[in-house]
């Protein structure tokens, strides 16, 4: 989440008018996240999220993220649901940008998440690829190998000026990745975007999984991989090896893996630091001073990068012959 496009109260009340959803008591932008321009909007109806997408987002894909709430949500997910307007749609337009409000979640997204965390964020990870398995709406994944080469060019001539040397580093390993990414394990509605602060915790309890702006069809276990980078790694840049089994152990419980895709694992990691790294560096070089975002470090995942790089085989990451299928 964040605040690209700010709103002012006129616009908004005449936004809400829309909707039946009472009179608005306040509203503040959100300023985590990087895709969208979101907002805390309390009515006197209930509190609820304002999205408004932004240009990166394709509006073709709205109909796709908001059935996709709706579709989990019906399957017992604990997920945002969708307001509906007055009209008996769910998009509006705001500020010159496509809007929509969702339900608000209770429960606080963890800065510190132990591993009995990561085991219940790998079981409601599992849930939600099982609930997705039947939606009806499919959506390619913009972000994955071959949007990496044209995300790379547009950082590439300033990569050294990150840190020297990076440009020769990530042009052998975007190769090495587009010639050993793998081609036919299960695929499904992935979230694709499952970090600590997309998912809600009551106590020890997940509450919630919320931003599926960027959910899209893809391999299963590519999602199991993207967890991995962002709950199992320490704020030193460490592995934590009872973090990933924690993890791991969680999802399959609920969905094992294949063997293949065990043996997958470590490229789909590597493919997973290594998109998020992409997608950071180019916000670190482009975005705007004065924007409300938090530019988030690319340096992080290629950290995360190298490590992943090192493992031989999905034991490192902590899944067991006992998690898997055959």
């Amino acid at each position: 989440m964040a605040v690209y496009t700010d709103v002012n109260e006129d616009q908004l009340r005449a936004f809400l008018e829309q909707y039946d959803v009472g009179a608005l008591l306040s509203y503040k932008g959100i300023a985590e996240g990087v895709e969208n321009s979101n907002f805390l909007l309390r009515t006197t109806a209930d509190t609820f999220i304002l999205t408004l997408y932004e240009k990166r987002v394709n509006r073709d894909d709205l109909p796709f993220f908001i059935g996709l709430m709706d579709h989990l949500a019906a399957k017992g997910l604990s997920c945002p649901l969708p307001v509906t307007r007055r009209d008996g749609g769910h998009l509006g337009e705001l500020a010159g940008r496509p809007a929509a409000m969702v339900s608000f979640l209770d429960g606080a997204w963890l800065r510190k998440p132990h591993a009995e965390h990561c085991r219940e964020v790998g079981r409601a990870l599992a849930a939600m690829h099982l609930a997705g398995l039947d939606f009806g709406i499919r959506r390619e994944n913009a972000l994955s190998v071959p949007s990496w080469r044209p995300l790379w060019e547009g950082s590439r001539a300033r990569a050294d000026e990150v840190q020297p040397g990076l440009q020769a580093e990530i042009d052998a390993e975007l190769a090495a990745l587009e010639a050993g990414w793998p081609q036919d394990l299960p695929e499904g509605v992935i979230h694709a975007d499952l970090f600590t602060d997309n998912v809600f915790f009551i106590g020890d309890r997940l509450s919630g999984l919320i931003d599926f702006y960027f959910a899209c069809n893809d391999f299963l276990a590519y999602d199991v991989a993207i967890c991995l980078n962002a709950w199992c790694f320490e704020h030193d840049g460490a592995f934590n090896h009872t973090k990933g089994m924690a993890l791991i152990d969680g999802y399959c419980a609920v969905r094992p893996l294949s063997a293949p895709e065990a043996e997958a694992l470590p490229l789909l990691a590597r493919g997973a630091a290594l998109r998020f790294f992409l997608t950071r560096l180019h916000d670190w070089l482009t975005t705007p001073e004065g924007a409300l975002v938090v530019k988030k470090d690319p340096i992080e995942y290629l950290r995360k990068l190298r490590f992943h790089r090192s493992v031989a085989s999905s034991g490192e990451y902590g899944l067991r012959e006992k998690d898997l299928i055959f």
